[in-house]
């Protein structure tokens, strides 16, 4: 039997992961599903300020994705240990109406990396820049 893949989830090592909460909650339009506060085993829906936290999770969608602090994820990724935040990729997602999407990115000051455009390929996509440096694309068939 073939292996069946399902979904594919970013999870991303951040520096603060309330900051980011933050960010894609208020800025890009996510909510958030799920949050562990340093040093506990437990879970919380509602972010705290000043509350340090160790792993979220947000959705907007059918997209989801998680942060998590550079310690923690060292501890559970040892291969990651002294890796740095940010990565030489793009996170793409296909969207419906990019172009309300783009306004309001642009009303929430979110920083444009590459502004709305279509492609030789059929997409109109814009790019966008996260909290941590993160790379974001968003596109739909033109």
């Amino acid at each position: 039997m073939e292996t069946k893949f399902k979904k594919l989830t970013p999870d991303l090592m951040v520096t603060d992961v309330g900051k980011t909460v933050k960010f894609y909650t208020e800025k890009l339009g996510f909510k958030l599903a799920m949050l562990v506060p340093e040093n506990q085993q437990t879970a919380e829906t509602v972010l705290v300020d000043n509350k340090k936290y160790v792993y979220a999770m947000v959705v907007r969608g059918e997209v989801f994705m998680m942060f998590m602090s550079k310690d923690a994820y060292a501890e559970d990724v040892p291969a990651l240990k002294g890796a740095s935040i940010g990565a030489s990729a793009t996170l793409y997602c296909d969207v419906d109406n990019v172009d309300e999407l783009y306004s309001s990115f642009k009303e929430k000051g979110v920083e444009i990396v590459k502004d709305l455009n279509v492609t030789w390929y059929g997409m109109r996509e814009f790019y966008i820049r996260d909290c941590n440096g993160y790379v974001l694309g968003f596109a739909e068939r033109a």
